[in-house]
């Protein structure tokens, strides 16, 4: 496979150096384009992937073509490659907002079209991805999944469903840094050094997600197993039920998704 990237900001360039690291491709393979020529040549001298004067130039060399520019830039960007598409030739955005259709309608007649949401957490291998196609092949499905299985969780999900995974797993590693952050700040209160309270704030996370994931049991179930009668977890618990703590995260992933639907509305043409 060649590979071009058409936008290397942060998560393009999140996604290059996870799949580089994990050796799903080469530097050799890929080809990149950013309208900073700064960024990209100082990517390029880090990685020592190949550069492109311009959208065109890069889509050219590449049998798959990752669009990672801002969804406000993405018409004008799609619009100079419709012409030159070939046969065969797969677009992968990852453009906010973008549907399908608006991809199709820039793009013309081909190429064939996945559409990823993927979240920050990709660069390290434990992002969530949620995946969505358009005249692809049972190929291309299978490579997209390969592609972004190297960077977490891959998951085919439909695209109306895409608002609730903004809400969930695209905006979700926010609300759980912001969790962390109050761990930390509560042990800090307590007496820990800000730099212990934070790396044991971070595992604990890490841990009950891990816990959840490998166990199986729903977290109610696991929940009641840290929880003794009387004890030290309950009187917590009764603080942050008391705080709206659960209704405040139900509210936020509905915010976000509901904003996502807003920002479709108000999309680029």
């Amino acid at each position: 496979m060649k590979l071009a990237v058409i936008g290397i900001g942060k998560m393009g360039q999140a996604l290059l150096r996870r799949w580089l690291a994990a050796n799903w491709i080469t530097a050799e393979q890929i080809t990149v384009y950013d309208a900073d020529p700064a960024v990209m040549t100082a990517f390029a001298a880090e990685y020592t992937v190949q550069t492109a004067v311009s959208p065109a130039a890069a889509a050219r060399q590449a049998d798959w073509v990752l669009l990672a520019v801002k969804p406000q830039v993405a018409p004008s960007v799609l619009k100079t490659l419709a012409a030159d598409w070939q046969p065969g030739q797969v677009l992968v955005s990852i453009a906010a907002g973008l549907t399908l259709a608006d991809l199709r309608g820039w793009s013309g007649r081909q190429p064939a079209i996945v559409r990823v949401m993927p979240n920050l957490p990709a660069v390290i291998g434990q992002g969530v991805s949620a995946i969505c196609y358009d005249q692809a092949t049972t190929e291309i499905m299978a490579t997209a999944q390969s592609m972004f299985t190297v960077c977490g969780l891959a998951a085919d999900v439909p695209e109306a469903l895409f608002d609730a995974v903004t809400g969930l797993s695209g905006s979700g590693p926010a609300y759980v840094l912001m969790m962390i952050e109050a761990l930390a700040d509560g042990a800090v209160a307590q007496g820990l050094s800000r730099q212990q309270a934070l790396q044991m704030a971070a595992r604990t996370v890490e841990g009950a997600a891990a816990l959840v994931l490998e166990s199986q049991e729903h977290p109610a179930v696991l929940r009641d197993q840290i929880t003794s009668p009387g004890g030290t977890t309950a009187a917590a618990l009764r603080v942050l039920e008391h705080g709206g703590l659960r209704a405040a995260v139900i509210d936020a992933v509905g915010a976000a998704a509901e904003r996502s639907r807003q920002l479709r509305t108000d999309k680029p043409s």
